[in-house]
C-alpha cells in the first residue's frame, strides 16, 4: 500500500506541516485498500456466507467462481480467495497492473486503459467465455472496480475494437464526463449494461463493487456489468449530440446505438439473483483523511464529494473558496484540512502532457499567486493522473512566483495541456505510484 514518505515533494518539504500532510495524504488511501474494504463486508462461518445482510451456503453450489474487473481487482480478489479458500473453483483477474507475486491464485490479464485495445479485447473474450459457461448452480464472485470499461471489451456485433477506440479517443478529447462515456458503452458491449447477469444462464452472482464515479450509480462503475441499465437509446444518442460528436463517430457505432436492442432494465428478471453491494467509495477516502487531519492537529471540513465538470473552472471555484476561508476564518478557522472529492474533467487543445488533477493543480497557480498560508493538493487515488505516472500536484501561494523564477507561466502550460511538465520542473509532482485502489480523487485545501 501507498505510504506517506512516497508523497513527498518540493513544496512539502519545505514546510514544516509538510510531513502530517503526506499522512493525511496516505490515510486517505489507505482507506480504501481494496483488501481490506471487501473484508468489512463478507464474513465466513464454516461453509456460510454472510455479506451485506446476505446469507450463502457454500456447499449448495457446484462451482465458486471470481472474476475480477479494474484497477483493484487483484488484492480483492486475493482477499476473498483468502478467504473462500477450498471452495473456490476457478478464477480470471482483469486489471491495468498486473500483480508481480508469482503465488496469485489464477489468471491475471492486463489491459488497455483508457484506451481499450488488443489485450482488452482479449480480456473480453475470455470473460464471455467464463461467465457463459456457468449455470443456475453456480456461484459468481464479480470484483469490479474503476477502469474495468476500458480494460475488458466485448463490442456487440458489427462494432470493431478500432471504432470503440476512436469513440473512446473523441469522448475523452471533448471532455464527456465518465458516466457519460459508460452510457454510450453499455449499449455497445455485451459485458457491460448487465450483460454479465444476462450471460450467467441463471447463476448467482454477488458484486462486491469499489465506486470510482460521481455518486456511485451502479449502472456508471465499469459500465455496470452485474447492474440494470436505467439510460435509453436516446440518452446515448443525445450524448453525442451534445457534444457534436455526431459525424466523428463510426457508422458502425450510430448503427448499432439505433438498432439494438434495449439494455435489461430495473425489474428485469436477469436480476432475480443478483447481490450489487458497494464497498468503498471517494467518501469513505475523504472521512479518513478528514480523521487523520484531525489527529494532526488541523480543523477538519468535508466541503462536497460531487465535484464535476471542467478542471480549470473547478481550479478557479476551489482556489476562490480558499483564498476566502484563510481571511474570513470560514467554515473552519485555521489550521484547517478541507476535502473535496470528485472527479472533473480535460478539454483536449494541446499536445502536453497531463491529467484532470495537475490541470486543476496547474489552473490554480495564477488564482493562488502571492496569497500567504494556503495550499492546495490534488490527488487521483489509484495514484495514476491520466496517461501519466504521477496522481497530482502541489500548489501554494509561492508557486507562481518560483515558476516565474525558471521562465514559466503557467497559462502557456494550460494552452498545451502541459500540466505535467510545468510541475515536473517545479517539483512538486505527486508521484506514489500505483495504489491499487481507485475512488475518483481528492482535492485537500489547507489553510495555515
Amino acid at each position: 500500500m501507498i505510504s506517506a514518505e512516497s508523497f513527498w515533494c518540493s513544496s512539502l518539504h519545505a514546510m514544516p506541516q509538510g510531513e502530517a500532510i503526506t499522512r493525511i495524504l496516505a490515510a486517505a488511501i489507505t482507506a480504501v485498500e481494496p483488501g481490506a474494504a471487501l473484508w468489512r463486508f463478507v464474513r465466513r462461518e464454516g461453509d456460510r456466507l454472510t455479506i451485506a445482510g446476505w446469507e450463502y451456503d457454500l456447499r449448495s453450489f457446484r462451482r465458486v467462481v471470481l472474476l475480477g474487473l479494474g484497477k483493484a481487482s487483484p488484492a480483492m480478489s486475493a482477499a476473498l480467495a483468502e478467504l473462500l479458500r477450498e471452495r473456490l473453483t476457478t478464477g480470471l483477474v482483469i486489471t491495468k497492473h498486473a500483480p508481480t507475486s508469482p503465488h496469485f491464485p489464477f489468471p491475471v490479464l492486463e489491459g488497455g486503459h483508457p484506451i481499450p485495445d488488443e489485450r482488452s479485447l482479449e480480456a473480453g473474450r475470455k470473460t464471455v467465455e467464463l461467465v457463459s459457461s456457468l449455470g443456475p448452480d453456480d456461484l459468481l464472485f464479480c470484483l469490479i472496480s474503476g477502469g474495468g470499461s476500458a480494460l475488458v471489451t466485448a463490442p456487440v456485433e458489427g462494432v470493431s475494437l478500432a471504432d470503440m477506440q476512436t469513440l473512446t479517443s473523441s469522448l475523452l478529447a471533448c471532455g464527456a464526463r465518465i458516466d457519460e462515456i459508460n452510457t454510450l458503452r453499455r449499449r455497445l458491449d455485451q459485458v457491460k449494461g448487465g450483460g454479465i447477469a444476462r450471460m450467467a444462464n441463471g447463476a448467482t452472482i454477488v458484486s462486491l463493487i469499489l465506486s470510482d464515479v460521481v455518486g456511485s450509480s451502479l449502472e456508471a462503475i465499469a459500465s455496470g456489468p452485474t447492474a440494470p441499465d436505467p439510460s435509453t437509446r436516446a440518452d446515448a444518442l443525445a450524448i453525442l449530440s451534445k457534444y457534436s460528436l455526431e459525424h466523428q463517430t463510426p457508422t458502425s457505432i450510430t448503427q448499432s446505438l439505433h438498432s439494438s436492442p434495449e439494455t435489461p432494465k430495473p425489474g428485469d428478471t436477469v436480476f432475480a439473483k443478483v447481490q450489487n453491494i458497494i464497498v468503498g467509495s471517494n467518501l469513505l477516502a475523504a472521512q479518513a483523511a478528514l480523521v487523520q487531519a484531525e489527529a494532526e492537529g488541523f480543523h477538519p471540513y468535508l466541503l462536497r464529494t460531487d465535484l464535476q465538470g471542467q478542471a480549470r473552472q473547478a481550479a478557479f471555484e476551489l482556489a476562490t473558496f480558499l483564498r476566502q476561508a484563510r481571511l474570513t476564518g470560514d467554515p473552519v478557522p485555521a489550521p484547517a484540512c478541507i476535502v473535496v472529492g470528485g472527479e472533473t474533467t480535460v478539454i483536449l487543445k494541446g499536445s502536453g502532457m497531463g491529467g484532470r488533477n495537475t490541470e486543476l493543480a496547474l489552473g490554480a497557480v495564477s488564482e493562488l499567486a502571492g496569497f500567504p498560508g494556503v495550499m492546495l493538493v490534488t490527488l487521483a487515488t489509484d495514484g495514476e493522473d491520466g496517461p501519466t505516472a504521477a496522481a497530482g500536484a502541489v500548489v501554494t501561494g509561492e508557486s507562481f512566483q518560483r515558476a516565474a523564477r525558471l521562465g514559466l507561466h503557467p497559462g502557456d502550460f494550460l494552452e498545451r495541456n502541459d500540466s505535467h511538465t510545468f510541475f515536473e520542473k517545479l517539483g512538486d509532482l505527486l508521484t506514489p505510484g500505483p495504489s491499487g485502489t481507485n475512488v475518483n480523487d481528492l482535492v485537500f485545501l489547507f489553510k495555515f
